[in-house]
């Protein structure tokens, strides 16, 4: 029965399903929103593969009439409705059906089954979020190749899953390095803005958040552009598919809706990766006290006026803002020639591993410094990289 929901998704379309023009009907009053939608859907593909046709075209009548413009829940009314006639062969069969609707809504279907059938098992936790500072309460995780948006919440420090979502990426893929290059970068970024619904054009749906790209480490490698969101949909559009926008993320508005009580400027860290690699937790928990403890090293080293000692901890490939390794040592050896003691304490400590081939793991902190001539208190973000066995610092910079 496992190849019975992959041919009725490809069934060939009536002429009453391409009701493909602009839709304007809201969500029923009282429509629970985002996780209730995707769960019906789960339910639909639940009864297609057990052979329950019947009970899946009532589940799925039900999801049309709470989301009206639900294409693709129209898409798998008219394949199961067709499969009452005749053995389902091919995919988009029918006359005067626009050919490019036919392959959008297949290919989003195919994204939200593969997700419905890959989850991640109790136990496992994407390898990119190591801990979390405690006002940080939600992180997300992007996998482009399942088209998912998934969501841990802080729990004690640690990453907890509580949902996912379906989301459409850059019409070109993913791996952002220009301005129009029409893909979705790759790495830890965080949201910086709430825009609502009435300062944005309809296009943008029921609101967006803007990220962080570039960050430190795209302008390090040269990679420009702007303009990065998650957003909604248009009103007349419930979702868009896996591969449609100009590099943002795009999520129903239902689903938009429902994330967006769980997103904080300036704290919500969002991690895109190609596909996301899940780890145990128990695995996952002895690496971030591995880099820890070189955290803590870092700034006992610090505090002891050992400047070689402390250079010890970066890399010869670091680089600030606009420092080299023998720039920065140098800085470093004339400021701590002229104190007599340092205090270094560090709070708020977060720790996320960048998902593309550069393997570091970024850290923010804030720093309280007290020396005998100078104190300051400032955010600071750095990025540890494994050289070897040890971990390095490749940058430091203010957050």
């Amino acid at each position: 029965m496992k190849g019975v929901i992959a041919a009725v998704l490809r069934a060939s379309l009536t002429a009453f399903f391409l009701l493909l023009l602009p839709f304007s009907a809201a969500p029923a009053p009282g429509q629970a929103p985002s996780l209730g939608t995707e769960k019906a859907l789960a339910q639909v593909f639940e009864a297609i593969e057990q052979g329950k046709f019947d009970h899946a075209l009532e589940r799925v009548e039900a999801l049309i009439r709470a989301n009206p413009n639900y294409r693709l829940a129209h898409l798998i009314r008219g394949d199961l409705l067709l499969a009452r006639t005749r053995p389902i062969t091919s995919f988009g069969n029918a006359e005067n059906v626009p050919r490019e609707k036919i392959e959008d809504l297949r290919a989003e279907a195919l994204a939200r089954l593969r997700a419905h059938r890959e989850r991640p098992t109790a136990g496992q936790v994407p390898r990119y979020v190591l801990q979390f500072r405690d006002e940080q309460t939600h992180a997300l995780v992007v996998d482009s190749k399942r088209s998912r948006l998934y969501v841990f919440q802080n729990d004690k420090g640690r990453p907890r899953f509580v949902s996912d979502y379906y989301v459409a990426l850059g019409k070109r893929g993913i791996d952002k390095t220009r301005e129009g290059d029409k893909k979705t970068p790759i790495g830890v970024y965080h949201v910086t803005a709430n825009l609502p619904r009435n300062k944005l054009a309809d296009f943008y749906g029921s609101g967006a958040f803007p990220i962080n790209y570039p960050n430190e480490w795209d302008k390090r490698h040269g990679r420009n552009g702007h303009g990065i969101w998650l957003h909604g949909t248009p009103s007349d559009t419930f979702a868009r598919p896996p591969r449609a926008s100009d590099g943002c993320l795009v999520l129903s508005n239902i689903d938009l809706d429902f994330l967006s009580a769980e997103l904080q400027v300036g704290l919500t860290p969002v991690i895109i990766a190609d596909e996301v690699q899940w780890v145990d937790g128990a695995a996952q928990e002895e690496e971030r006290k591995s880099l820890a403890q070189a955290i803590e090293s870092w700034r006992a080293d610090w505090e002891s006026l050992d400047t070689e000692k402390y250079l010890k901890h970066y890399s010869p490939k670091f680089q600030s803002a606009d420092q080299s390794y023998a720039q920065w040592g140098a800085h470093k050896r004339k400021v701590n020639g002229g104190k007599e003691w340092i205090k270094v304490a560090l709070n708020g400590v977060s720790m996320f591993r960048n998902p593309g081939k550069d393997d570091f793991v970024v850290v923010s902190f804030e720093q309280g410094y007290r020396s005998s001539n100078l104190s300051n208190t400032m955010r600071k973000r750095q990025y540890w990289m494994k050289e070897g066995a040890r971990w390095k610092i490749i940058y430091e910079g203010s957050a």
